[in-house]
């Protein structure tokens, strides 16, 4: 206002004035987002950090890095004395880790067999993403060289304290558990084994993006661990299925036949295919075998007389006769009680499973669903009844 003779304003002054402050302005700014930046970053890390590290649980699992050296000294050189297995591709030994206490079932491939390399490979690809309670679980490989520099290969597991199934079901006559006493399944144990094995093939079958068929269900690749759960392992001959369709033979082909004599399916000998069905046929036989006590490979079983047969044609009027007589001194101690009954319905009704599963005709097997389904009624129906593990 020119009456009273004042400068005017200089705009170079006013712009000293607002610059320092859209400078502090944006300094504040990126400073606060340049912390908050850091701080999410060091948090993120800190969670994935967390969510990688194993619980203690695993801890010890995980972090095993065994190479040849550390399992020649755990198995003692793999002397005769730790041996606990031979199977078709090699042995195995019992071992103990010296650093942590940990004790390992070794298993090491005979590469000089022809298929053995085929069976490590088979397993590795088995089980590199399987998960199960049921499953025997796997801690590590280790591939190399021996002393003698052949080549080396072997699958470390959990060790499974009370052994297999088979020697459980076909005791030595000296044979005796860790703690003296004769080996004796009882017919609670039997059932929870038998819905151990269907609940891992149940798993196998029907739970995972690539299903697969296990190919040699029987008692020796069934271990036991220190409360008598089961566990399926050795998947040498495992066939992992990448396609799935309707139609099991073309989901399901594979060269040469698989299994085990007496356990594989019918159909495995005339056709080159591997299936669902034929693991259910293994598992009914191994049923059958359980409650009976008889291998499929009894030397009675010739000609047309099968494991099969002989228990078809025994149901129902002689059911306690071809029962296992380890069975059987069980049964007669609650014959003429309600327990006594609802035992021989029991029977009964595994038995029909077991027939159910090792028909002949591979479609008209029973569903493995629907199996572990049928034996956890039968558990229960035994513990309403009385009976006792």
């Amino acid at each position: 206002m020119p009456e009273f003779h004042l400068r005017k304003c200089s705009s170079k002054n006013s712009g000293r004035r607002l610059i320092p402050k859209w400078k502090l302005t944006i300094s504040i700014f990126f400073g606060v987002s340049g912390i908050a930046l850091v701080l999410a970053l060091m948090y993120f890390r800190w969670l994935k950090k967390k969510r990688t590290e194993p619980t203690s649980s695993s801890k010890d699992d995980s972090s095993l890095n065994l190479s040849y050296k550390i399992l020649l000294k755990a198995t003692n050189g793999f002397s005769s004395n730790n041996l606990i297995g031979v199977g078709g591709f090699g042995s195995v030994y019992k071992g103990v880790l010296d650093e942590n206490g940990i004790v390992i079932a070794v298993k090491v491939l005979n590469l000089m067999l022809h298929g053995a390399m085929k069976c490590f490979l088979s397993e590795c690809e088995a089980l590199k993403s399987v998960r199960h309670r049921n499953l025997l679980k796997v801690l590590t490989v280790c591939s190399g060289i021996d002393y003698r520099g052949n080549e080396f290969k072997a699958l470390v597991y959990e060790f499974m304290v009370n052994g297999s199934l088979e020697v459980w079901l076909h005791p030595r006559p000296s044979s005796a558990n860790l703690g003296g006493n004769v080996q004796k399944l009882s017919l609670i144990q039997r059932v929870n084994i038998s819905i151990d094995v269907a609940s891992a093939l149940d798993y196998l079958h029907n739970h995972l993006q690539s299903p697969i068929i296990h190919c040699d269900v029987k008692p020796s690749n069934v271990l036991l661990d220190a409360e008598m759960v089961g566990h399926v392992g050795d998947f040498g001959l495992a066939k992992v299925v990448i396609e799935s369709t309707d139609d099991a033979k073309a989901k399901m082909s594979s060269a040469g036949v698989r299994g085990t004599v007496g356990y594989a399916a019918p159909e495995y000998g005339t056709e080159s295919v591997v299936s669902r069905e034929g693991d259910i046929y293994s598992y009914g036989i191994l049923l059958l075998e359980m409650f009976t006590g008889m291998s499929p490979t009894n030397e009675m079983f010739k000609e047309n007389l099968s494991l099969h047969n002989f228990v078809k044609e025994a149901l129902p009027g002689h059911l306690l006769e071809i029962t296992d007589p380890l069975l059987l001194q069980e049964m007669e101690s609650h014959m003429g009680t309600g327990r006594g009954d609802a035992g021989r319905e029991c029977l009964e009704m595994v038995y029909g499973i077991g027939i159910a599963c090792s028909v002949e005709a591979r479609r008209e097997r029973m569903n493995i669903t629907e199996v572990a389904a049928q034996m956890h009624f039968i558990r229960d129906k035994l513990h309403a009844a009385g009976f006792q593990g």
